[in-house]
């Protein structure tokens, strides 16, 4: 398998993949002066690199919306990363090239799509629905029945009440408590939760 992206976000994935007693081979960035990351060789560019037809990726990227470019642009097959020390109910969905980090909590008949990071901490309780390419920050905390639209980001140590659906690309500002659902494409901060601007 082999990973697109090395930067930080990718040696935590990197230190997942070992702690599932994974290989990776490799990764690929588009900044030429990249060698390596966490003792792993840095190809190249992926439209210039080369791989086995049946290799697996994972995107090693936080930005949301470069993440979906990247699904866009090439075709690839991908993979999970779950880290040991996550709690995953059994009766959820993972979707592929997900990544999900140490002490993660993810309860029963929960959704979660493709390429979604939940990030150190991060808590989802039951029956939500957590949509593609979505990043949910370290300790953020979803109550039950939430829904969160596609490519939303969810700041670290928000909070957000059962019930509530948050549209799509939006922002949940660090420490935020949302009461209420939240439009697309609206960045909401404080608490309680208001918004302050759209990201058009």
């Amino acid at each position: 398998m082999y990973l697109i992206g090395a930067s930080g976000h990718g040696k935590v994935i990197l230190e997942i993949i070992e702690e599932e007693n994974r290989t990776v081979a490799g990764l690929f960035d588009s900044n030429p002066e990249k060698k390596e990351l966490s003792g792993y060789p840095v190809i190249g560019n992926l439209q210039q690199g080369e791989y086995p037809q049946n290799a697996r990726f994972i995107i090693s990227i936080g930005n949301n919306k470069t993440r979906k470019d990247h699904t866009e642009r090439f075709d690839l097959l991908y993979t999970t990363a779950v880290h040991p020390k996550a709690a995953i109910s059994r009766r959820c969905d993972v979707g592929e090239g997900t990544v999900i980090m140490a002490g993660v909590s993810v309860n029963s008949d929960s959704s979660i799509g493709k390429h979604v990071i939940l990030n150190t901490n991060c808590s989802v309780d039951h029956d939500c629905i957590i949509e593609d390419f979505v990043h949910i920050s370290p300790n953020a905390c979803l109550a039950g029945n939430v829904t969160v639209g596609e490519g939303t980001h969810i700041g670290a140590g928000a909070v957000i009440i059962q019930g509530v659906n948050v549209g799509r690309w939006a922002t949940i500002g660090a420490g935020a408590v949302v009461l209420k659902d939240v439009e697309d494409h609206a960045i909401v901060v404080g608490n309680p939760a208001k918004v302050i601007r759209h990201n058009h």
